[in-house]
C-alpha cells in the first residue's frame, strides 16, 4: 500500500528511526554477548536509553518545512510543500542548522523510499 498522506508517511519515518535506534542498541547486545558470553538481553541501562530516545523523537509542523527533532536536536527536516523550486513534497533533507536544512540534495522521499540511520539521513553517495 502506497503512503499518499504527509501525516502518515512522517509517522512511518520515525518508527523507522526509532526502530533504526533499536538495530543499533541490539547489535551492541549481540556484541556483548560474543564477548562476555552474556545472553544478549538489553541491559537496564539499554533500556533507558532506547525508551530516553523514543520519549525524545518530535515532529514540528512550519510552512515549508517539517521538522524531526531527536531529543532536541535536529535529526532532518521533510519538505512539505509543492512549491519548492528545487525539491519534491516529502523530500529528505539534512540538517544545515536547527532552523534550516541543508539545501544541496534531497537523501530520500518519505512518498518513494529512503536510507536512514538514526543519527540522520543517510550522506549523498
Amino acid at each position: 500500500m502506497k503512503i499518499t498522506d504527509m501525516d502518515t508517511a512522517v509517522e512511518v519515518l520515525v518508527n523507522a528511526i526509532k526502530t533504526e535506534y533499536r538495530d543499533y542498541t541490539d547489535r551492541g547486545a549481540i556484541a556483548r554477548m560474543k564477548r562476555d558470553g552474556g545472553d544478549g538481553e538489553y541491559t537496564d541501562i539499554n533500556k533507558r536509553m532506547i525508551e530516553e530516545f523514543e520519549n525524545g523523537m518530535e515532529v514540528s509542523y512550519g510552512k515549508k518545512y517539517i521538522k524531526i527533532l531527536s531529543n532536541r536536536s535536529v535529526w532532518g527536516f521533510v519538505v512539505n510543500t509543492d512549491t519548492d523550486k528545487k525539491f519534491r513534497k516529502g523530500d529528505i533533507l539534512k540538517a544545515a542548522g536547527y532552523n534550516a536544512p541543508a539545501r544541496n540534495a534531497p537523501r530520500g522521499n518519505v512518498f518513494d523510499g529512503y536510507s536512514i540511520c538514526w543519527t540522520g539521513p543517510h550522506y549523498l553517495k
